[in-house]
């Protein structure tokens, strides 16, 4: 390679670790790393030039954030960046972040789990007057408790023309799932098929994850046809489309997790994204992102150097100004180490044992909801729990008697679903499940809205990403929960993954760094946006 470089010394050579640093951080410039006396050398020169005297060591070309990950994702979402913040339930990922997120250049989705339909409508309404055709989307989340709920929130969006969900929390497809897909589906004036509503699937498994890649199963659209909510040429369609274009894989994260390890959970996913497409030949191929610890830039480069089309985040959002909870848990996460996480019963999936992985640090939420669960397993009424362990629930954990509690869950269901209060009446154990879940149900809106009496029953959704987040960024300015605008996070990971890329690459060439060279530390809004060349004003993206 030597013998075919021409010999010319460029204007400018900078020398020593330090230029190493310099050059890295400037993704957008390629450079040259040489040696002479032992010292590395610095050169920008547009083509490889040998420097009499110098020994060619290295080259790294320019790697922008908005190069990373797959072009066909982003531009079928008109993303500038290949990121997606998932959507957190009960609007903690809020208008504001969402908001914020697309003016970015990102996609986020907005937390309608466990909100009101007018409350979901009045954020549909919101963000598309404020964000008209730039990136967005909303949840729609698994309520095997609620199937009507499940509809009644399709419904809502079909009305208003929300074009693209996020799936979470399947474990199989849903009728109302499959109606959102296929509904509106039609061929366009070249023959292509156009399927107007997107789904983005959030999955853990392998087996769901092959459902949602799949065309939508034959008895639902058959079922769809019979109901008369599809047309026979939506359902012919419908057979040559998968149920998402799109697939995020979720492992080790906050909310609804199986704890999956992103190392061996991704190879079967890539097998599986493979399969799929040399199986049925979409039109478009299928795309598949990684999320669940993708909060620090050598994360972040290792999922899109492993071929993820996307980086998810979840975590860390959530400890952003814009989130749609209180200080008190802003706060609380920023304090999070990794393993300050554990796994506890979930309030919508209880009598089935599902879990959630929350915050432990400062709340004794997880330890008050397992016992519960117990509890739960143990007995078979609100009536047969011992007289010690009834004194117990009252003082710990309701901070009133059982009695009052069950009341409240009267009122609460009359409203939103009186059907669970029928089965209450005659199955004294589906009883004892509303009364437990209310406790669970509650906690999370107690962390949101900071109450103070409340501080110890905080249930806070988090994984171990965070506590790598917090690692990251102690001793910079991200450290301070005040400081943590969701646009600055998003960019300084993205730029960081870039670096961090660009850094190993040195290393695959034998440039051995010192610890702090290679290293991004997070940068503030006047030195983020000149390097990433940012063509819309700081203005726009940062308060």
């Amino acid at each position: 390679m030597q013998s075919a470089l021409s010999i010319h010394k460029p204007d400018k050579i900078e020398t020593g670790d330090g230029a190493i640093h310099k050059a890295l951080l400037q993704v957008s410039r390629s450079f040259y790393v040489w040696e002479v006396a032992g010292t590395p050398v610095v050169t920008y020169a547009e083509n490889p030039q040998r420097l009499s005297g110098y020994r060619f060591k290295a080259f790294v070309p320019a790697l922008r954030p908005q190069d990373l990950g797959d072009p066909t994702f982003k531009r079928r979402h008109h993303l500038r960046y290949a990121y997606v913040a998932g959507a957190m339930a009960k609007g903690i990922a809020s208008v504001a972040l969402v908001e914020a997120l697309a003016r970015t250049g990102v996609l986020g989705f907005f937390g309608a789990a466990g909100l009101p339909l007018d409350e979901i409508e009045k954020a549909i309404i919101c963000l598309q007057h404020r964000l008209r055709d730039q990136p967005f989307g909303f949840s729609l989340t698994h309520s095997p408790d609620e199937p009507g709920r499940e509809s009644s929130v399709v419904n809502l969006y079909l009305r208003y023309g929300i074009r693209l969900i996020e799936a979470s929390a399947y474990v199989d497809l849903t009728l109302p799932l499959v109606f959102y897909r296929i509904k509106g589906i039609y061929r366009g004036a070249a023959g292509q098929i156009v399927c107007p509503n997107q789904i983005v699937a959030k999955v853990s498994h392998v087996e769901v994850a092959r459902r949602f890649l799949s065309p939508p199963p034959e008895r639902m659209i058959q079922t769809l046809l019979a109901n008369r909510q599809i047309t026979f040429e939506e359902a012919e369609l419908a057979r040559s489309i998968p149920m998402a274009q799109d697939l995020l894989v979720e492992a080790d994260s906050g909310g609804h997790t199986d704890n999956r390890p992103a190392l061996v959970l991704w190879p079967l996913m890539l097998a599986l994204h493979d399969e799929i497409n040399l199986t049925y030949q979409y039109p478009e191929p299928v795309r598949v992102g990684l999320g669940g610890g993708s909060a620090t830039p050598e994360a972040a480069a290792g999922a899109l150097s492993m071929g993820a089309a996307c980086i998810l985040t979840g975590s860390i959002n959530q400890a952003c100004v814009e989130a749609g909870t209180s200080l008190a848990v802003r706060e609380m996460l920023a304090a999070a180490r990794h393993v300050d996480v554990a796994m506890a019963p979930s309030a919508d999936l209880f009598e089935r044992g599902g879990q959630v992985q929350v915050l432990k640090r400062g709340t004794a939420f997880p330890s008050r909801a397992r016992k519960l669960y117990d509890l739960y397993c143990q007995y078979d009424s609100l009536e047969s729990i011992p007289p010690e362990q009834k004194t117990m629930l009252e003082q710990d954990i309701f901070k009133h008697p059982l009695e009052e509690e069950w009341s409240t869950v009267k009122d609460y269901f009359a409203r939103r679903d009186p059907r669970q209060l029928q089965r209450a009446e005659s199955d004294p154990k589906h009883k004892l499940a509303l009364t437990f879940r209310s406790y669970m149900g509650q906690s999370s809106t107690w962390a949101m809205t900071g109450d103070p009496a409340r501080r110890t029953d905080y249930q806070i959704w988090c994984g171990p990403a965070m506590g790598g987040f917090n690692d990251w960024v102690k001793d910079s300015f991200l450290e301070k929960p005040a400081n943590r605008h969701v646009a600055l996070v998003t960019l300084n990971l993205l730029l960081g993954a870039a670096v961090a890329i660009r850094a190993n690459w040195l290393h695959m060439q034998g440039i051995l760094l010192p610890p702090e060279t290679g290293r991004y530390r997070p940068m503030r809004q006047e030195s983020l946006s000149q390097l990433m060349e940012l063509e819309t004003t700081t203005e726009s993206l940062f308060p």
